[in-house]
């Protein structure tokens, strides 16, 4: 071997020691290096980058990887804005994070993991979009600094306040670690506070990493067991990123006094209900929410269905489809802006009552139209397209009501429930309803078809009239501003009508409405029958509020009755006067007409004093001659004759009033008939008397328009 093969030998040799000799110092002097030194000199950077007083208050430490530094800070104080009121954005005993390196030179702070011992938290939002996390040196925490990218975070016996005045939410939880736990969601958290001006308590456990933001981590697994005011959340499952709550897959249950106090909570509009007790399925992608296997119980109703919640459009949208197998009737009153009865408010175990309830126990309204204003800031807040069915409706009484369905949206402040169909009284109420609440108080229409109604069932308590039987179709066709049932129906215009073909009704019914005492006797001695219905006709025009009498009419072989007067919806009284014209000869007769005052809520009918003294002072003058001479006064020679139906009905259903013309520019306005549908619609109103009643009977002039 030559000598100059050698020296090249031994010069690589020594460079190769020289290097890694270096490659050691340098090592050596990274893992000896007296990182605490450093603390001022960090301590000051920090606080300058930042605005914020910055502090590592007892001993720092790292440890170099390839990509990232790992950071122990042994007593650690970061203090918030001036303006917060926590002093402290963090302050712990202990806190060790990663920081990526690279991410440095773009300007970006990324710290893919921290672990915290006891650590005090304080988090704020401010209207103006401040926020303590938010980082910049001018002290204000304006919001334009970049916040930090947060991975895992593990924390052990901590403390979390979190302050935000816009949405009303003051918040503190306790977290800690049980270590009874086997591992199973080891750590244990407990939230106290105010949410919406609800007072909130939350307990529950979850994993013992929180992936805030952090990407390929497996799903983070939660329980929960919250209540806000009078509703409580059970829920156990897991979600994907915490950030945003992404890829939350999760079983809940939850109840309270009302579905439309989660407004409040979480944004979402929903009706006023009867309380509540639900449980499902929840699912998170994205800005949509997904409510699957819904189930449980509104008031003494049972519920099912699905909902989907999608934030992704200004308003959010809320659709699906709620389903009953029975509806009970006393669920329904919330919604029309009644509070729930006694049965409906105690329902649901754990619940109380709604406070409302002590409000009505025991006393009798004064008023029957619901009086609660329409909720515009909750229209204006979502759209929504949601269909409903009942396939039964139990505990009716006095509303015979056998099932019903609907399908209401809501789009930009407009409400339709279209189609709406009700079953009632073997029959059917169908058509739509229409609210426009673009201006305070709201345009509101109403077209309803009345179709084979059972009269027998329309008013049970009643036993005379369980025999009778006929069936009733006519329409409901309304118009107007308010911002309640109550104002609206007060303010409508437009028309209300019921009509009726052949049937047959209660003889002794019949007889002490015409205040017939002797065929009453008659009756009941030798018990009641029907007599013939020839025809019924009840037509009103609606003008502000006041149902105009303009055909009233009850005729059967036995007698005629013949109306007028008004209802005024706005006061909700009673004006109306019934006159009998009997078709046949009877003594005992008493005849006089029938005046109806008070209100819809107490009804006071009585007779006119004016007819009937003057048959008592004949009676009381023929009795001085022979007092057998006085039932003269009393014989009915029976006057009456059959009414004109046709031309009675021909009559009353060709609009003449104001109120009608109205009602049909408004309807003009939200939908141009076709001439194809305008000729349909005259057809309709042929009515004919050749046959009994009934959904194609051609007597009634409401048929569906196909």
């Amino acid at each position: 071997m030559s000598n100059s093969v050698a020296r090249r030998r031994s010069l690589g040799s020594k460079i190769a020691w020289t290097a890694a000799t270096v490659v050691v110092l340098l090592a050596l002097l990274v893992a000896f290096f007296p990182w605490d030194m450093l603390r001022g000199p960090i301590n000051r950077l920090v606080s300058e980058k930042t605005g914020r007083k910055f502090e590592i208050t007892r001993h720092l430490d790292v440890r170099l990887g390839w990509r990232t530094a790992t950071i122990v800070m042994d007593g650690l104080s970061f203090a918030n804005p001036e303006w917060a009121r926590e002093p402290y954005l963090v302050k712990a005993d202990k806190l060790e994070a990663d920081l990526r390196y690279w991410s440095l030179i773009g300007g970006d702070i990324e710290i893919p993991r921290i672990v915290a011992t006891a650590p005090v938290v304080g988090l704020q939002m401010q209207p103006d979009g401040r926020r303590t996390w938010a980082f910049d040196n001018d002290r204000s925490g304006s919001g334009n600094g970049k916040s930090p990218k947060i991975g895992v975070v593990r924390i052990d016996r901590g403390v979390v306040n979190f302050l935000d005045e816009k949405h009303a939410v003051d918040l503190k939880a306790d977290v800690d670690f049980d270590t009874g736990s086997g591992g199973r969601l080891p750590l244990r958290y407990s939230i106290d506070g105010k949410y919406q001006a609800h007072s909130i308590h939350a307990e529950g456990r979850t994993g013992d990493a929180m992936q805030i933001s952090q990407a390929e981590q497996p799903p983070f697994p939660f329980e929960i067991d919250a209540w806000a005011g009078p509703t409580r959340l059970k829920a156990n499952g897991t979600v994907a990123r915490l950030s945003n709550l992404d890829g939350i897959d999760a079983k809940f249950e939850i109840m309270g006094q009302s579905l439309g106090n989660l407004y409040e909570l979480i944004g979402v509009s929903m009706p006023e209900t009867s309380p509540y007790q639900l449980s499902g399925t929840l699912g998170k992608e994205g800005k949509t929410f997904k409510v699957d296997n819904l189930n449980g119980k509104l008031g003494l109703s049972d519920l099912s269905g699905k909902l989907t919640f999608d934030q992704s459009s200004q308003p959010p949208v809320l659709s699906g489809a709620i389903a009953s197998k029975v509806l009970d009737m006393d669920d329904l009153g919330p919604l029309i802006g009644l509070p729930p009865t006694e049965r409906s408010a105690g329902a649901i175990d754990g619940v109380k009552p709604p406070p409302t309830i002590g409000q009505v126990l025991g006393a009798k309204p004064s008023k029957v139209l619901p009086t609660a204003t329409l909720d515009f800031e909750r229209l204006r807040a979502v759209n929504a397209d949601i269909t409903y069915e009942a396939k039964r409706i139990s505990n009716v009484r006095q509303l015979p009501l056998d099932s019903g369905n609907l399908h209401l949206k809501l789009q930009d402040m407009v409400l339709t429930l279209d189609p709406l169909s009700l079953g009632v009284a073997g029959g059917k109420i169908a058509g739509s309803v229409r609210i426009d609440a673009h201006e305070k108080p709201a345009q509101i229409a109403t077209r309803l078809d009345v179709r084979a109604l059972q009269i027998n069932r329309m008013i049970p308590k009643v036993e005379t009239l369980k025999t009778s039987f006929g069936k009733l179709d006519g329409k409901i066709d309304l118009s107007g501003r308010g911002i309640s049932v109550a104002s609206w129906l007060g303010a409508s215009s437009g028309e209300f009508s019921l009509l009726t073909g052949r049937g047959e009704f209660s003889n002794l019914l019949l007889e002490l409405m015409g205040l017939d005492a002797g065929e009453a006797i008659k009756f009941l001695v030798s018990g009641d029958h029907n007599v013939q219905l020839r025809c019924a006709a009840f037509y009103f025009d609606v003008k502000k509020g006041v149902m105009q009498g303009r055909t009233l009419l009850f005729d059967t072989t036995d007698t005629v009755f013949y109306g007028s007067g008004d209802i005024d919806l706005g006061s909700e009284s009673l004006d109306l006067v019934i006159k009998q014209e009997p078709k046949d000869m009877s003594i005992l007769s008493l005849r006089t007409p029938i005046v109806i005052k008070g209100s819809l809520a107490s009804p006071k009918p009585s007779v006119e004093i004016g007819p009937l003294a003057q048959r008592g002072v004949a009676a009381l003058v023929l009795g001085a001659i022979n007092p057998l001479l006085s039932l003269l006064a009393t014989v009915e020679t029976g006057p009456g004759k059959d009414a004109d139906c046709r031309g009675a009905i021909e009559a009353a259903k060709n609009p003449r009033g104001a109120a009608a013309r109205t009602l049909e520019a408004a309807n003009r306005t939200d939908k141009k008939a076709t001439p194809g549908e305008a000729k349909s619609e005259a057809k309709a109103f042929s009515p004919s008397l050749a046959a009994p009643a009934s959904p194609d009977n051609p007597l009634s002039p409401f048929k569906e328009n196909r």
